[in-house]
């Protein structure tokens, strides 16, 4: 490393945000960036670790301690050479990914570890702005075509890999505009629009094609996709939100967190709504889900003005440190968290279960019946189950409720029916073998969400690539297309 006692010189810092008063009122980006100064420190904290385990907490295996050396030597060709061998799209991941690579962070174990996700952003900006990233796609063509059913991370990172190969490649979107889950699920002031538009359009100038408002299933027959194309990869995402099913349910003003976030980024685009409006402005809003999906509504219901914005958790409310049964190098999930949205303005309850709905005299949801549970845990802090706190049975005001509790599966029915893909007991799309993304069907693969049921960003990219690695050598029989456990290091 350029210097080995960084990590003993500097401390960890992350860049300046916008204050919350001043952020609220718009939708765009608010995170500052390092300055040069800045930047050079916190490469400077990477350590010559005897093992980097941030690779292996990296579901992409980025060669992290590498693209730090380089950024700390300002070697700013190199460093987007290292970070794009093993990630197609840092400017994502720079942005949103959770970082499990810095849980992982050998430095993490006695001190604050490495800002790797921020090094990562940086550094992928300034690659933009040099003109290092440009269109990779070979001259020489394969002859052979492969259709991309989804074009959200999974499917992005599969036709960016599979037309680096050669490959003719379609991307199938049944939205109006590619992107899925990151452009109509993520909202702007998290990750601004035009960030995914700049990597769609180099996308394009590699040969990607993008079909939008086709789905595959209702628009095209699938059995005609696999006909008319070599391969097929699924990507379409897990698609069917987890459902609360308590007395009141039917009541108006009860939505899902994705209908929620999906209608408010397309305003924000100038796009239309075919829908009922979905507005927090003046009402008393609970978030029931306590993931990065409920953050995102917290920020989102704060920037509509809502009047108050609760947050709900079954879970009693995690400490702030490591719990013990998720050790380092592990991302610890059972981990108190601040969001960016958290500080805008929102009141977090932990341990309360939610019983019924409560409508008024219009059908109108008017209020949230909860109970305040108590949980049972193993010696290691585990949950076991919970039980109801006696006389704790209140009403909490409420006109909008938001259903964040994830997603259970892929939808069935059209493109997955009409293939006749097989299911595990999870309703996830099965492959042939648990590292392998060959489905049932001869010449249909599948990644992302699809096949490992709803996970990260990160893991989205790393299905996909994996993914264009099988189709690549089930279409030719060979393959260049590198595996993140077999990635070459840089000297």
């Amino acid at each position: 490393m350029g210097n080995s006692t960084g990590f003993k010189e500097f401390q960890r810092e992350t860049p300046a945000k916008a204050h919350p008063q001043e952020r609220v009122v718009h939708n765009r980006e608010f995170v500052a960036t390092y300055s040069d100064t800045q930047l050079h420190q916190q490469s400077a904290r990477c350590m010559e670790c005897g093992i980097p385990f941030c690779h292996a907490g990296c579901p992409l295996g980025n060669i992290i301690p590498e693209f730090n050396d380089a950024v700390y030597r300002q070697d700013w060709e190199q460093a987007y050479q290292i970070l794009s061998s093993t990630n197609n799209f840092p400017e994502f991941t720079g942005r949103i990914c959770p970082a499990p690579c810095e849980s992982a962070c050998v430095l993490g174990i006695h001190a604050a570890p490495v800002a790797i996700e921020e090094i990562e952003k940086h550094i992928i900006e300034i690659a933009f702005a040099k003109g290092y990233v440009q269109p990779t796609a070979p001259v020489l063509k394969t002859g052979k075509t492969v259709a991309v059913v989804g074009s959200g991370p999974a499917g992005l990172a599969a036709a960016a890999q599979l037309v680096r190969a050669g490959h003719a490649v379609t991307v199938f979107e049944r939205d109006d505009r590619p992107g899925g889950l990151l452009r109509y699920g993520i909202p702007d002031f998290k990750l601004d629009k035009w960030v995914i538009d700049r990597r769609i359009r180099l996308l394009e100038e590699d040969g990607v094609q993008f079909r939008c408002n086709t789905e595959i299933g209702r628009d095209i027959h699938a059995r005609e996709l696999t006909a008319q194309f070599d391969a097929v990869v699924l990507a379409g995402g897990a698609l069917v939100p987890k459902e609360l099913p308590l007395p009141g349910r039917e009541l108006a003003g009860i939505h899902f967190a994705m209908d929620y976030l999906t209608q408010h980024n397309r305003r924000v685009s100038g796009l239309p709504i075919d829908a009922q409006e979905l507005l927090a402005s003046g009402k008393d809003v609970v978030v029931i889900g306590s993931g990065d999906t409920g953050s995102d509504c917290v920020g989102t219901a704060n920037r509509q003005q809502a009047r108050t914005v609760t947050q709900f958790a079954l879970m009693h409310q995690p400490k702030p440190e490591r719990p013990n049964f998720e050790p380092w190098p592990h991302y610890p999930t059972a981990m108190f968290r601040t969001s960016t949205s958290h500080e805008e303005g929102c009141q977090r309850y932990w341990g309360i279960n939610t019983k019924a709905f409560l409508g008024d005299e219009n059908g109108h949801v008017r209020a949230l019946l909860v109970t305040d549970v108590t949980w049972e845990t193993d010696v290691l802090g585990r949950r076991l189950a919970f039980s109801e706190v006696e006389g704790s049975e209140r009403e909490i005001p409420c006109q909008l409720a938001l259903l964040a509790l994830g997603f259970a599966s892929p939808r069935y029915e059209g493109l997955l029916e009409q293939l006749g893909v097989a299911l595990d007991e999870r309703g996830n799309v099965r492959t042939v073998s648990d590292d392998e993304f060959l489905t049932s069907q001869p010449n249909v693969f599948v990644a992302g969400d699809m096949r490992r049921g709803q996970s990260l960003v990160v893991w989205a990219i790393s299905e996909g690539r994996e993914a264009a690695r099988q189709v690549d050598f089930f279409l030719t029989g060979k393959t260049a297309l590198v595996s993140k456990d077999a990635v070459g290091m840089f000297g």
